[in-house]
């Protein structure tokens, strides 16, 4: 494995693997915001879960015993770039006015009656929606493409103020308590937030009472919240996802909050994988996916001019190189990969020098 800053690895599947209290993370590399990349992240999610899955099944072979891998939370992160930010427009009040949008129709796409919060924190570059881990690849690529698409709609909003809320008719329950996030700054909806515990609630019923004096149910709220969001969902995700939404949130389809108890699957994730592989393989390999392949594979690369021979992996966006010859050591993002990888195809080849062939004589 290449090895990465602090004491992270990262996958020959593309992603990277480490050790935070506790728990065994695996996380996607980084994912261009475009036409399909939900289903990019969620293929790539579980390309990393099956490789480790495959991994700790020959450990377990090797010492005689089996390892089952449970499912704890989800991180969905989104980059919030400079350009974007102004007095009005920071990653904390992005945050904030994320956790009263996201709350609960993520908790319909991703909890279960076991679970017991979900959260948005704001980062130095980006803001970080936390929700339990969901077993089934199909709800979880619908959470990403809802999660992503909230993110795209409500950053091209000319402010992040709650006003925005009544603006767009977004659906607001009383009370609305947010919490501290358990982990770094933050807020999150807990089990006593809305005055009645949502994960163990009936979802149909309309116990929740909203500000313009509506009683509504957690279906009906969600239904509602899908609204402004419905073109970004689609651009990102695609129609059969957006349809998928919407299906759980009418009702439809299956939430895992329909279920009396937590499915079985947290507790043996990754064994058997349904996560509609033929549907993925419509997407190909994005152009930052085809670059960090070839960082992995350890091929010596032509940059420019010049051959670079791959040491490790800088973060999320950069590798550092070694020049060939030289040994001069230099860093390149992932854009600049790929436009001088695209720019190597695209020079003109040198024209072929041919041999005519020799007369045969008798």
């Amino acid at each position: 494995m290449i090895p990465r800053i602090g004491k992270s690895f990262q996958l020959p599947a593309g992603g990277a693997i480490y050790f935070d209290t506790g728990v065994v993370e695996v996380a996607t590399p980084i994912v261009e915001l475009e036409r399909g990349c939900c289903q990019r992240a969620t293929r790539l999610l579980w390309e990393q879960i099956r490789y480790l899955r495959a991994e700790l099944d020959h450990w377990g072979k090797r010492h005689g015993c089996q390892c089952r891998l449970q499912g704890f939370s989800s991180h969905y992160n989104f980059s919030f770039l400079d350009a974007r930010k102004s007095k009005d427009r920071n990653a904390t009040k992005l945050a904030y006015l994320l956790a009263h949008i996201l709350p609960v129709p993520v908790l319909l796409l991703a909890a279960n009656r076991q679970s017991s919060a979900v959260g948005v924190r704001p980062r130095k570059t980006r803001v970080e929606v936390t929700a339990d881990f969901t077993p089934d690849p199909a709800l979880m690529l619908a959470t990403c493409a809802f999660v992503a698409g909230v993110v795209e709609t409500v950053l091209r909003w000319e402010s992040f103020g709650l006003r925005q809320l009544n603006r767009n008719r977004l659906p607001r329950i009383t009370p609305y308590r947010l919490r501290k996030h358990s982990s770094r700054r933050g807020w999150r909806i807990t089990r006593d937030s809305l005055g009645t515990n949502p994960f163990l609630a009936d979802i149909n019923a309309p116990l929740w009472k909203l500000r313009d004096g509506r009683a509504l149910s957690l279906r009906a709220i969600a239904v509602d919240s899908l609204k402004p969001f419905r073109h970004e969902i689609k651009r990102l995700g695609d129609l059969i996802t957006l349809q998928h939404v919407a299906a759980v949130f009418a009702g439809d389809a299956r939430s895992l909050l329909d279920f009396p108890n937590r499915p079985e699957a947290y507790d043996d994730v990754g064994r058997v994988i349904d996560w509609g592989r033929r549907r993925m393989r419509h997407w190909s390999r994005s152009r930052y996916e085809k670059a960090i392949h070839r960082v992995i594979a350890r091929e010596p690369m032509r940059l420019g001019k010049k051959r670079y021979r791959v040491e490790r992996m800088n973060g999320w966006y950069q590798v550092d190189f070694r020049e060939i010859g030289t040994g001069k050591r230099r860093t390149f993002n992932l854009d600049e990969l790929v436009r001088l990888s695209a720019a190597k195809k695209l020079l003109p080849s040198a024209p072929r020098k041919r041999k005519a062939p020799k007369k045969r004589r008798a």
